[in-house]
C-alpha cells in the first residue's frame, strides 16, 4: 500500500540500493517500518540490472514520491529524455541529476556533458517533475562547489541532495554558503577502518577528531544532523551501507 499522506516541513530520505526486487522490497518494508521516513532514493548503478527509474516504479508500492538518480553524462543531449516515458508511467514526480562516474564497462556509452545541461534538459522536456541536484563538499573549494550548486539552482533545480557529512561544523557552514536553498543534508554509516580509508582518501570527506567508526557513533551523528535539519527547516539524507536499515536508524527518527 503506497503512502500517500504530504511530506513534513522537514523530509527524511533513505537511500536503497536496488540489488533486486524482492530485496528492495524488503528493504522497502523495513524503511516504512521505521516511521517518519517521506520518501526514498533509488541510486542508478550500472552493475545491477535494474535501473533507478525502474527501482522507484517498484517503491512507488510503498512511498508515493520516490526519487529516481540520473547519471548526467548516459543522456544523449541532442535526443529525448530516454527514460521520460518509464518516469510518467510510474507516476514519478522527482528526479535526482547527478553528475555520475565514468563506467567500468568500456562499452557502455557517456556523453560530454554536465548536471547543468541534463536539469535544463528536464526543465524542457519534463516541467512537471521536479529536479534536485547533487552537492559534494569535498570535492573542490567551498566557493567553487556552492558557485555549481547555484549554478544548478538558476538552471532549474529545486534544490540539493549533499555526499554524507560527518561533523556538524560542517553542516553549519554549509548552512551559511547556501542559505536559502533547500538541502536534504546526507549521512552514511562508516563502521570499518576500511569505509574509512575509502572515504578519506578516495572521496577527500573530512572527519572530526572523535570519529569512531561504530555503529553507535554513526547513529548518534544521525540524531544529530536529523535535529540539525529540523531545526533550520531543511531536511535529512540517509544512506545505510553495509549496515542493516534498521541496526542504523531504528529508534533514531522517532527519538528514542
Amino acid at each position: 500500500m503506497t503512502d500517500t499522506s504530504l511530506p513534513a516541513a522537514s523530509r527524511i530520505a533513505v537511500e536503497l540500493v536496488p540489488r533486486s526486487r524482492s530485496a528492495l522490497n524488503a528493504e522497502l518494508e523495513a524503511v516504512r517500518a521505521l516511521g517518519g521516513v517521506q520518501t526514498v532514493n533509488i541510486p542508478d548503478l550500472l552493475r545491477y540490472s535494474m535501473r533507478s527509474w525502474q527501482g522507484c516504479a517498484v517503491a512507488r508500492e510503498h512511498f508515493a514520491h520516490p526519487i529516481p538518480h540520473i547519471r548526467a553524462i548516459d543522456i544523449d543531449p541532442r535526443r529525448p529524455l530516454p527514460m521520460a516515458d518509464a518516469i510518467d508511467a510510474a507516476g514519478l514526480t522527482e528526479v535526482l541529476v547527478i553528475e555520475g562516474d565514468p563506467p567500468a564497462d568500456m562499452g557502455h556509452r557517456t556523453y560530454p556533458v554536465t548536471s547543468l545541461e541534463i536539469i535544463r534538459k528536464f526543465r524542457r522536456e519534463m516541467p512537471h517533475v521536479t529536479v534536485w541536484a547533487g552537492l559534494d563538499p569535498y570535492r573542490q573549494s567551498f566557493a567553487r562547489e556552492r558557485d555549481y550548486a547555484e549554478a544548478k539552482l538558476e538552471a532549474g533545480a529545486v534544490g540539493l541532495f549533499t555526499q554524507p557529512f560527518f561533523d556538524v561544523r560542517m553542516l553549519e557552514v554549509w548552512s551559511e554558503l547556501l542559505p536559502d536553498a533547500q538541502v536534504f543534508w546526507g549521512a552514511t554509516s562508516v563502521t570499518s577502518e576500511s569505509s574509512l580509508s575509502y572515504w578519506q582518501n578516495r572521496n577527500k570527506a573530512v572527519f572530526p577528531k572523535g570519529f569512531q567508526p561504530t555503529l553507535d557513533w554513526n547513529r548518534q551523528f544521525a540524531r544529530e544532523l536529523l535535529a540539525f535539519a529540523r531545526a533550520t527547516g531543511s531536511h535529512a539524507y540517509f544512506m545505510p551501507v553495509r549496515v542493516s536499515v534498521e541496526s542504523y536508524l531504528s529508534g533514531v527518527l522517532t527519538g528514542e
